[in-house]
């Protein structure tokens, strides 16, 4: 059996994460997905079998990707408002430049059950709750649950830009104005977070 070209494998799941992630297309097709990527559709299936196998391999790489940059931020050696400032602008750039990403992993998640999310780390999750914890009794952070925090933070971030086509609507505004309210949120949530 001929060995696999790894770069077709790469070029059509890049192309998945593309129409999933950053044109919203979460159920685009096998065939609209090697359109995209310029190949045939006995190509896709060559390499992923079906567009289950595909997505998975999306997710799981998507799931491990954002882990790895959301650990990155946790475990940095800064102080902790640094590290929020810099995890709020890590989360936002992820979101602005694959705005549907969350909304797919999501979906995956109550679609294809929880097994798919077997190998993400909690560790660095815990210590830096622990983290918060310490910032709540120094008198920084409001005390609360520390992952009452941590959920706080995520959804200032995520739900406006999920929301972004409702949003543009309601408000009557261009995705370009919408995008400047968008670049104001890390001073605004910092402001929130912190006393």
């Amino acid at each position: 059996m001929p060995l696999k070209n790894t770069g077709t494998e790469n070029l059509i799941k890049e192309t998945a994460k593309r129409l999933f992630f950053a044109e919203g297309k979460l159920h685009a097709t096998t065939q609209e997905i090697a359109d995209a990527a310029g190949v045939n559709r006995t190509s896709l299936h060559y390499y992923f079998r079906s567009r289950d196998l595909l997505v998975e391999a999306v997710f799981k790489e998507a799931m491990m990707g954002l882990s790895q940059r959301l650990d990155a931020c946790f475990e940095e050696n800064r102080p902790f408002r640094e590290k929020i400032e810099n995890l709020i602008g890590v989360f936002l750039e992820d979101m602005i430049a694959f705005p549907y990403q969350e909304t797919f992993l999501v979906t995956e998640i109550n679609t294809l059950g929880k097994e798919l999310m077997e190998n993400i780390q909690s560790g660095p999750i815990h210590k830096f709750l622990k983290d918060i914890k310490t910032e709540m009794e120094s008198g920084i952070l409001e005390k609360m649950d520390p992952a009452h925090f941590l959920m706080n933070l995520f959804s200032l971030l995520s739900y406006p830009l999920i929301m972004a086509p409702l949003y543009r609507q309601l408000f009557q505004i261009s995705k370009e104005d919408f995008s400047v309210l968008i670049n104001q949120r890390k001073e605004m949530i910092m402001g929130l977070l912190f006393k």
